[in-house]
């Protein structure tokens, strides 16, 4: 699956889940959306941010110019 399919997907979800619209999903931080799944799926928000090594890894699988 794509980063598109899987954003598209999770876009969708969030529409049915939570009322979003698709702009306010694209608007949404990462935070803000973990919080709302964590509150449906009764598991706490948060854990550890990313490290540098984690980032470096995802820039090389996700490169966007």
């Amino acid at each position: 699956m794509t980063f598109r399919d899987s954003a598209a997907r999770l876009a969708g979800l969030a529409g049915a889940a939570f009322g979003w619209s698709p702009d306010t999903f694209w608007r949404a931080t990462p935070a803000e959306l973990g919080v709302l799944v964590g509150a449906m799926t009764g598991e706490a928000a948060g854990g550890d941010p990313p490290d540098a090594g984690a980032i470096a890894r995802l820039r090389e699988m996700f490169p966007d110019g």
